[in-house]
């Protein structure tokens, strides 16, 4: 299958001196194109940097990353935001949605800065697909936790990235909501094709990806037979 995602001998070091802290050590990954992938680990165990190397929110301090192909980790910084504008859409345990507008303006917000009108009518389709027609028009505050995370799927789903990465996204929601959460996810990966890793620390959700990478003190332990 065609890689989508490729990390060679990547390191992160936060801080300097006695307080430097290794979050990854040499990792070396790769994640196929239509593949769902599960993260687990401890706290601290380096989850969240890991997610944060392939979805380019920041960068390796040693290493190479690629993304659909291209070199990601050598990408200047003020150009990141089209990398992860056009290719990946992130869903996280807080829904990060604002406030004082509906979930139809929260699904559009990404796009404004294009100005293009087609969004809209995609930002309506996939609210009706996830179920939420009668809700377009209702603000944050007026959505139960479970709405309010299928507004963020939509809305990183807007731009139609080739990788979804999501952390935690169950993490604010009772077990029932959490589980459909997760199912809804698994159904556009098999609908749209795209690409799913999820951080969790749920061994119930894990199980349900096509691979569990299991990550502790910045290393990748080998597969489990």
């Amino acid at each position: 299958m065609e890689k989508i995602l490729s990390l060679e001998k990547v390191t992160k070091i936060y801080g300097m001196g006695e307080t430097q802290v290794t979050a990854l050590d040499r990792v070396s990954l790769e994640i196929s194109s239509g593949e769902v992938v599960s993260v687990v680990g401890q706290s601290g165990s380096g989850k969240t940097t890991l997610l944060n190397m392939l979805g380019a929110l920041d960068r390796p301090t040693s290493g190479r990353i690629f993304l659909d192909g291209e070199e990601v980790s050598r990408v200047p910084e003020r150009q990141l935001y089209r990398v992860r504008r056009e290719k990946i859409g992130f869903i996280f345990q807080s829904f990060h949605l604002i406030p004082t507008l509906t979930a139809l303006e929260n699904v559009i917000a990404p796009t404004l800065p294009l100005g293009e009108k087609r969004f809209k009518e995609r930002a309506w389709e996939l609210l009706t697909a996830l179920g939420l027609e009668s809700r377009m028009a209702h603000r944050p505050s007026q959505l139960s936790g479970g709405e309010m995370q299928r507004v963020a799927i939509a809305r990183a789903l807007i731009h139609e990235p080739k990788l979804i990465l999501a952390d935690e996204p169950t993490g604010n929601l009772d077990s029932k909501t959490g589980e459909e959460i997760i199912n809804l996810l698994l159904r556009l990966n098999k609908e749209e094709g795209v690409t799913l890793v999820i951080v969790t620390h749920e061994p119930e959700i894990a199980k349900k990806a096509d691979r569990i990478i299991r990550i502790k003190d910045g290393e990748i332990e080998p597969a489990q037979v």
